[in-house]
């Protein structure tokens, strides 16, 4: 997170919250950007199509991310709503990757 930005506790105002709230959106951004770099490595060291799509990986992941926002007090719901989406646009991006890399 951005050093500028206030904790949510120490936040006393709406642009300090705001400044808070876009440091997380531009960390987010950073991670996914990391999640995506690692979606190519699996690209290309997987060396079957029908690898790309692996559901008992992709259930282990979404389980771990419920729990783990279970264990921060965040909506769980939510998070196995973006994690599947998250999860399902990383397998079509790994298979647009994949096949690239094999045309």
């Amino acid at each position: 997170m951005n050093v500028a930005a206030k904790s949510p506790e120490a936040c006393r105002s709406m642009t300090e919250v705001r400044a808070g709230v876009d440091a997380i959106d531009r960390a987010l951004m950073d991670l996914l950007a990391s999640r995506f770099g690692y979606m190519r490595a699996a690209a290309r060291i997987k060396t079957t199509r029908e690898a790309v799509r692996d559901e008992d990986r992709k259930r282990a992941v979404i389980e771990a991310a419920v729990a783990d926002a279970a264990d921060k007090g965040v909506p769980t719901d939510f998070v196995a709503l973006m994690w599947e989406t998250m999860v399902e646009a990383s397998i079509a991006y790994e298979t647009e990757k994949w096949d690239a890399l094999r045309a």
